[in-house]
């Protein structure tokens, strides 16, 4: 089985090291580079090509907001999972409309922060609790963060199902399951979707479909 490619973007080094060490006890994952400030994360992601990035936000030259949109633009394919110690939601959202699959703040423990990995690693998204509150607060009262007015593709219904139940927490695998696909239909499916909506992420997309009135709260766990 391959590993899932780890690319770590954090100036701190006790952190970066810390990161390192418990990703190596993990028997599926590696390490592939290791970078100190954004431009040099965009320069690795590219060289590299790993599957997942873990990336702090306040680094020098380039910060984590600009070095997730550079890597998105050119490998949407790559995971952009935040870990940071800001929460508020200046970055929150701007991290989410960058690409970002998942915003971890760095009291979490170590094996959240490794289930998180496997998580953005097979197209699924991850918020911390307390990021997921301030998210849902923005829905809830929406002059906190307007919507997009953008014209967009509709949507297929099995493109609206597929997102109904990412919407739900569910898997990919367990998308497949419900609806009787393969994974990388699956896959393939929230693809489109990310293109119609002109998002990054499942984070996104799900917030758009809310906004829409696709789906409610009440249909989210």
């Amino acid at each position: 089985m391959d590993k899932i490619k780890v690319l770590l973007a954090e100036d701190h080094v006790v952190v970066r090291e810390g990161t390192r060490e418990l990703i190596k006890r993990e028997p599926d994952m590696e390490v592939v580079g290791e970078a100190s400030d954004g431009d040099e994360a965009v320069k690795l992601a590219a060289k590299l090509k790993p599957d997942v990035v873990i990336m702090d936000i306040a680094m020098p030259k380039l910060n984590g907001i600009e070095a997730t949109k550079q890597i998105k633009a050119s490998q949407p394919a790559v995971a952009v999972l935040i870990l940071t110690a800001y929460d508020n939601d200046q970055y929150i959202f701007a991290l989410l409309e960058a690409g970002a699959a998942g915003y971890l703040l760095k009291n979490v423990r170590g094996r959240e922060l490794i289930d998180a990995v496997r998580a953005v690693h097979a197209g699924e998204s991850v918020l911390h609790p307390a990021v997921a509150r301030r998210v849902i607060d923005s829905l809830v009262f929406p002059d906190l963060k307007p919507a997009k007015d953008q014209e967009i593709e509709p949507l297929s219904e099995r493109e609206v199902e597929v997102l109904k139940l990412a919407a739900r927490g569910i898997s990919n695998k367990g998308i497949a399951e419900e609806l009787c696909l393969s994974a990388r239909t699956v896959q393939a499916h929230l693809g489109n979707i990310f293109n119609k909506l002109g998002v990054g992420s499942r984070t996104e997309a799900i917030l758009y479909g809310l906004r829409k009135g696709w789906f409610t709260l009440e249909d989210m766990p």
